[in-house]
């Protein structure tokens, strides 16, 4: 079995997602340090606690992730769930790599990419805020007959309900999306052209926008629209250096 060292590992993922090109709330890449010679890597969404002991279990030397330990607007006390989880990985000596914005973007193996090709969807071109929002639509250039039907295909493809809100008729030909919380990025959407936008996440604003505009807004959950970004990029990574990989999905109904 093949090794490589933790900043061998970090310089990797650095490279492929290019943290430095956006601006985010919370640090990309290495955010706990852990043993030098890695392994094995487990991927997962959230670096929560329940993913930390899978980890643990599957004897993985690294874990990578979307969601690491810092969240918009903590206070960045070592306390309760923070203090739980760093105990776990600093006990076991393992790294966790984390990166948010950069994985959602990514071209290829990022979030936004891999549920567009869950769902069937090829990429135009980028809107919104720092380029994170996928215009397109599907691949063989069709349209869906109706936001019903869309949001039907979401359902089946990702193997969860959806919220549908707006676009009572018409075809949907364009579609924009962007997963996890990216609700604000719904006007841009509309800006851009889009019949409907898909995203993790509604707040009571969208559903007003969707149904004054005649947009369709779908919301296909945070966690389901996020699954797929991780374990693409770790999959990637790990084969470059012939490490092992494993992705571990903790559910979660959000």
């Amino acid at each position: 079995m093949s090794t490589t060292t933790r900043q061998d590992l970090l310089h990797a993922f650095d490279a492929l997602l290019q943290p430095a090109r956006f601006k985010d709330y919370g640090p990309n890449g290495l955010q706990v340090e852990g043993k030098t010679q890695i392994r094995h890597i487990v991927s997962g969404v959230t670096a929560s606690r329940a993913l930390i002991e899978a980890a643990i279990d599957a004897q993985a030397d690294a874990i990578f992730v979307h969601h690491g330990l810092f969240w918009r607007g903590q206070d960045g006390c070592v306390t309760g769930w923070m203090k739980q989880r760093l105990a776990l990985l600093l006990a076991h000596d393992i790294n966790l790599f984390a990166y948010h914005l950069p994985l959602d973007a990514h071209p290829e193996l990022g979030n936004n990419a891999q549920l567009g090709r869950q769902l069937g969807l090829k990429v135009s071109s980028c809107f919104g805020e720092q380029d994170l929002g996928f215009l397109g639509g599907r691949i063989d250039g069709s349209s869906f007959s109706s936001a019903l039907e869309l949001a039907e295909h979401i359902k089946n493809r990702l193997k969860r309900p959806v919220v549908q809100v707006g676009r009572a008729q018409g075809a949907i030909k364009s579609i924009a999306w962007c997963s996890g919380g990216a609700q604000s990025y719904f006007e841009a959407a509309i800006a851009a052209g889009a019949d409907a936008f898909i995203t993790g996440e509604i707040s009571e604003p969208q559903a007003h926008y969707a149904r004054e505009m005649g947009v369709a807004f779908i919301a296909c959950g945070h966690h389901a629209s996020e699954r797929y970004g991780a374990p693409a990029v770790a999959a990637q990574i790990a084969a470059q250096f012939g490490l092992t990989h494993q992705f571990i999905d903790i559910d979660n109904p959000a």
